[in-house]
């Protein structure tokens, strides 16, 4: 039977369901919004049986570090590493992608009616994947869920004895219209960016360069009217919120986080009525930009460590709302 958890709010009819099995994925969030069921997050009906890319459905948790690295390499401390294939995730161009979590069964270490609490440590978790990184890690994703919200609080720990390298970052798929009535096309998109990462084959090349005008993501597109994967900065640094509005409707949902999550990629899966805004705390391949000499001037790519016994704790919150009213 699928390990599935099911929340229901105490205040509203709201409903999430999260697969422990699978990389403790949020695969569907059904908010209730003044009586009306906003069906939030896309992913095929048969995810929780173990069918479909766990990378392609719900809300996959990226850690240690999200989206690629380059040709699954990197050196950190004076070691090299190289991540094989038949153990961790590979995209179609030989690069590792979305880390050690996505794809493995979690613990639950709490839980109530309308909150769970994951916990994946990789020495336990994972022990066949504890060589390929340089230090043991623990992840604690909170899920609580009040009225039309689904808030995912993250705790990082290191408990190991030399110091653990990271990046989070969250990839969820947004399902559009946000109504049966309306039409995918009109839904509008607005993230808050000001730059966009210069990118060959998905990898970042150090460059950055202010958003074109004529891609006002600020004031928001309508979906359709680019296929996107892309890696924007320039983020706010108190809250990043990114909305899709569904303006016929007068629904929207609003994606929320820090500014500690200072990288957002924007993705628009082929032939899918659906938006992914992805919050990352560092750029694609950051752990090796962090060692370019781009790095060494000052580029700035989120790349973080966590000394021994050290924690670092933040949150994001998807919220479905009415507008126009």
């Amino acid at each position: 039977m699928p390990n599935v958890i099911t929340l229901e709010s105490a205040d509203s009819n709201s409903t999430a369901r999260i697969s422990v099995d699978r990389g403790f994925n949020c695969f569907e969030f059904k908010a209730d919004v003044d009586g009306r069921i906003v069906d939030v997050i896309d992913s095929q009906a048969d995810f929780a049986d173990g069918e479909g890319r766990v990378s392609g459905n719900g809300i996959p948790l990226l850690f240690p570090f999200p989206n690629r690295i380059k040709g699954g390499r990197f050196t950190w401390a004076g070691k090299d590493y190289q991540l094989p294939e038949d153990k961790v995730g590979y995209d179609n161009t030989g690069n590792a992608i979305h880390g050690f979590c996505i794809d493995r069964p979690w613990r639950v270490v709490a839980q109530g009616d309308d909150f769970v609490i994951g916990e994946f440590q990789l020495s336990e978790d994972a022990p066949d994947r504890l060589d390929l990184w340089p230090a043991d890690f623990i992840i604690r994703v909170h899920y609580d869920l009040s009225g039309s919200t689904l808030q995912a609080k993250f705790e990082i720990y290191n408990p190991d004895k030399v110091a653990l390298p990271w990046g989070l970052g969250t990839h969820a798929y947004f399902k559009l219209p946000l109504t049966s009535e309306t039409e995918a096309t009109k839904c509008l998109c607005l993230a808050p960016v000001t730059q966009q990462w210069e990118l060959t084959d998905c990898l970042p090349t150090g460059n950055k360069t202010a958003l074109p005008s004529d891609f006002p993501l600020t004031d928001g597109v309508y979906f359709g009217e680019r296929k996107l994967d892309d890696v924007f900065s320039g983020v706010p640094a108190d809250i990043v919120e990114c909305l899709i509005m569904d303006e016929a409707a007068g629904l929207q949902i609003a994606q929320r986080n820090p500014g500690s999550f200072q990288e957002l990629v924007i993705y628009t899966p082929p032939k899918r009525n659906a938006i992914c805004f992805e919050p990352y705390t560092c750029v694609t391949d950051a752990i090796n930009l962090e060692q370019s000499e781009a790095a060494k001037q000052g580029l700035n790519t989120g790349w973080k460590t966590l000394g021994p016994g050290e924690m670092f704790s933040t949150w994001i919150d998807i919220s479905a709302e009415q507008v126009f009213a």
